[in-house]
């Protein structure tokens, strides 16, 4: 084992001890030579493992005296500050959350620190970790990749040790489904939108949904419900899956392909995950001469600015972005100042509309698995 490893394995077992709270804010560390002894490298190895620590916050060093654990890992909890954590902060629907979010806590005299994370959960990981080193009365957070099993709860429970509350927004993490939360229904969004195609005698509907999140998995559930509802067998080819890392190319890739098989395999509306891909199919439908809604009925989710801007303005279910990032201030705020509530306080679920558009109409059979000649 070379020494690069072993001051690299010094420091990460160091780390974990400050984060788990076996180091404590202001305890001193074990001096240079206990480490060395008790980790059987040298001291050269031990200072390196150290000057990491020291370079990202955690520990500090005072002449004479020895090292500390970082008193910023210290939380009075009366800083004023709280933490927000979304996946994006592109010009979607995120904007119009974090502006809730802060309309709230500006009133109330409180600022936010804004973080995100890519949908990455190693950096859902990484900014708990930083956050729990600034003194900091509260998290809003919506979770990465919500459907997959978190492997870092001991961060949340880290949380919890220093009474720091948290809400989760949009998703939360299927070990956590008794913390606060805020969601939207999107079991019954993905119905509306679903329901609104049947409802238009839509028989063949194709589901694109996320994979990796709760609400793919919710919109999905919602889907196959109408579905049923309306007597239409659920078939599995008409179901597309995709996960964050292929969200840009898959769908638009896969709406190609089933377009080009049509009239083996027709359909004749689309139920898309969100705004951001019912575009990307309708411009995939677009490239294989078919048209929307004259071919093909689509649908959309998050009523984004996209959906009344974009070339066919979309048929979609409306998300209360603002109003849910108001929605989670306050509660935060309701447990910052009166601390735990009842599992029916904290756990609120609202209710989403379907807005109805341009993109859908009225299917009749003179369309099914016919391909526009026009371009």
């Amino acid at each position: 084992m070379d020494k690069k490893l072993k001051y690299y394995e010094l420091m990460e077992d160091l780390h974990h001890k400050i984060i788990e709270g076996g180091i404590r804010p202001g305890e001193k560390l074990p001096s240079e030579n206990k480490l060395s002894a008790e980790y059987g490298v040298s001291r050269q190895t031990v200072r390196k493992a150290l000057q990491i620590l020291q370079n990202e916050g955690y520990i500090y060093a005072e002449h004479g005296r020895g090292t500390f654990c970082s008193e910023m890992l210290r939380h009075t909890r009366t800083s004023k500050n709280i933490a927000v954590v979304t996946t994006y902060l592109s010009d979607y629907i995120f904007p119009r959350i974090v502006q809730g979010i802060d309309q709230v806590f500006t009133e109330n005299g409180y600022s936010i620190l804004l973080k995100n994370t890519r949908n990455s959960r190693s950096l859902e990981a990484k900014c708990l970790e930083e956050l729990l080193q600034k003194d900091i009365e509260g998290l809003i957070i919506e979770p990465s990749r919500s459907q997959i099993s978190c492997r870092h709860i001991n961060l949340y429970e880290m949380l919890d040790a220093y009474k720091i509350p948290y809400v989760f927004i949009q998703g939360v993490h299927a070990q956590m489904k008794d913390r606060p939360q805020i969601l939207l229904n999107d079991c019954r969004g993905g119905y509306l939108a679903t329901k609104h195609l049947t409802s238009l005698g839509h028989r063949r509907i194709i589901g694109i949904f996320k994979s990796d999140d709760t609400q793919g998995q919710q919109r999905h559930k919602g889907y196959v419900q109408a579905l049923q509802e309306a007597g239409i067998p659920y078939d599995p080819d008409l179901v597309v899956w995709f996960y964050t890392e292929d969200r840009k190319m898959h769908p638009y890739e896969k709406m190609r392909q089933l377009a080009e098989e049509r009239k083996s395999q027709p359909f004749d509306a689309v139920v898309a995950y969100n705004d951001q891909i019912a575009i990307e199919v309708i411009r995939a439908l677009g490239d294989m001469g078919l048209r929307v809604p004259e071919d093909v009925s689509v649908t959309g989710y998050d009523d984004s600015y996209l959906a009344a801007t974009c070339k066919v303005p979309l048929t979609t279910v409306a998300h209360p972005q603002e109003r849910l990032g108001e929605m989670a201030a306050e509660l935060l705020l309701r447990i910052i100042r009166e601390g735990n509530l009842k599992e029916e306080e904290t756990h609120i679920l609202m209710e989403p509309e379907l807005v109805v558009r341009e993109s859908t109409r009225e299917f009749s059979d003179g369309r099914f698995g016919e391909v526009s000649e026009e371009k």
